[in-house]
């Protein structure tokens, strides 16, 4: 076990507190590595387990109980009295379940012996950080190998002025002190989709402007599709191909005008909302860690440049996480976190982008890993697809919740899982089986012949498996 170092010397200093920072800190430490860890907010866990993956998952589920206690438990026989809103104990909810979060995080970092540098970090030379702290004392600190992990923060919406009251990014939506009565959403992405629905459900009136001409745009084509069918069905209203122009703060809320995405500036509107929730991206956060001084480069969007070892232009300074290329996500960067600390300590870490899964908190869960159609039609890949509706899963009817279906995407000659997509009910849960599948190379046919349990929404996987065959049981 390593032992923390006064002298202010490490083997591994990691910049970032974050879910890929914190990972790989905690890795090099079992590795046997003297390991220190830089991050100036009060709390360990970054972004994702203070002001983004963590409470807005605790706000999605608060609000969906809150939406199924006043609509969807009476088909059930569950007779309730009238429903009312406590806004300020579901945020304590999601305020403790942060609190229960960092502070494990702090308890893993004093387990593994691992030291906490308050601050923030600058990288002075390829073996150097220098660390201030709050109050602008400094102090520097070497080590071997430094790991860039400062993830990402919102991306501005030109001319937009973000005050996280009444024009905010993710973080100001998840602490509204009350509940608006209108909002409108910049960006159909993941976080768009799962903030609008979580004040929706509230009782806000949601709309969703999006640039491109459909909603999750990285996503399957017929997942997108689907998704904003059901969504507009909940209530949250939808503007694609439009954008926004102009937004400003009123003494009421804030004004602003929306037009075509490409051209049309003449049939422009101006547009009144309560709260305005600018979503239309995150980028790579680097500024102040003294890159360019040392030579480290970055590319057109800004994120550090990498070999396949998560090497940056400079031997010895590595990255991982939302400031380098690939998914901005939490799993993603842990990924990350864990090959650069071992390919530090010498060995071969290694991470299959190929298997790592997105998933769209909003109910239902949309999920997808691998490919989708659009993408193997591009590389011109031959495949087969599979495809299964919950409405023919005998649990998802049971739960009441039909809406949805699996589709696999296998290589027509060899039978290889390329690619799986999901819409339904706990799809975040049911990916990690296709994750697995695509880890290992499994054919749809392996899938197939795997025992499900019944009855259980995971069947739908199996039946979608059938289907690349065309020879589904239950449809």
């Amino acid at each position: 076990m390593p032992q923390s170092n006064a002298n202010g010397q490490y083997d591994v200093i990691v910049i970032g507190a974050g879910p890929g920072g914190y990972v790989c800190a905690i890795r090099a430490a079992q590795l046997g590595l003297r390991t220190a860890c830089v991050e100036s907010r009060p709390t360990l866990g970054g972004t994702c387990l203070n002001i983004g993956c963590i409470p807005s998952k605790a706000l999605l589920q608060s609000s969906e109980l809150f939406a199924e206690a006043r609509g969807h438990l009476s088909a059930h026989g569950v007779k309730v009295g009238k429903v009312s809103l406590d806004l300020p104990q579901m945020m304590a909810h999601k305020d403790s379940v942060v609190q229960a979060n960092v502070q494990g995080v702090e308890f893993l970092f004093k387990k593994n012996r691992i030291d906490w540098l308050k601050g923030s970090g600058r990288i002075t030379d390829r073996n150097t950080v220098r660390v201030t702290d709050a109050s602008g004392k400094s102090d520097s600190y070497t080590a071997g190998a430094i790991v860039i992990a400062t993830g990402s923060d919102s991306t501005p919406l030109r001319d937009v002025e973000i005050d996280e009251e009444r024009i905010v990014t993710s973080t100001g939506a998840l602490d509204l002190s009350k509940v608006p009565k209108s909002m409108v959403v910049v960006g159909g992405g993941y976080i768009g989709l799962e903030m609008g629905s979580v004040w929706q459900r509230l009782g806000t009136e949601v709309t969703i402007v999006e640039y491109l001409e459909r909603i999750l745009p990285g996503m399957d084509a017929e997942v997108s599709r689907l998704m904003q069918r059901i969504l507009a069905k909940q209530g949250l209203i939808f503007r694609t191909s439009s954008k926004v122009t102009a937004a400003r703060r009123t003494r009421n809320g804030v004004k602003l005008t929306v037009a075509p995405a490409h051209g049309g500036e003449d049939s422009a509107e101006e547009i009144e909302t309560d709260v305005l929730l600018v979503s239309i991206g995150r980028r790579p956060f680097t500024d102040g860690l003294g890159l360019e001084a040392l030579g480290v480069s970055l590319d057109e969007r800004g994120r550090v440049v990498t070999d396949p070892r998560f090497q940056t232009t400079v031997p010895g300074i590595f990255a991982i996480g939302d400031v380098i290329a690939g998914p901005m996500l939490a799993h993603k960067a842990e990924d990350d976190g864990i090959a650069v600390a071992e390919i530090i300590a010498g060995q071969a870490g290694h991470v299959n982008y190929e298997a790592v899964p997105a998933v769209v908190y909003t109910f239902p869960e949309a999920a997808e890993v691998g490919r989708n159609e659009e993408q193997l039609k591009r590389d011109g890949v031959d495949f087969r697809v599979g495809r299964f509706p919950f409405q023919a899963n005998g649990r998802a009817r049971a739960m009441g919740v039909t809406d949805g279906f699996v589709k696999v995407l296998a290589d027509a000659v060899s039978d290889r899982i390329l690619g799986v997509q999901i819409v339904g009910p706990e799809a975040g849960t049911m990916i990690a089986e296709a994750t697995l599948a695509i880890e290992f190379a499994a054919t749809a046919e392996d899938l197939a012949r795997t025992s499900h349990a019944h009855p259980t929404l995971p069947e739908a996987m199996r039946e979608a498996a059938l289907a690349v065959d065309r020879r589904p049981l239950h449809l």
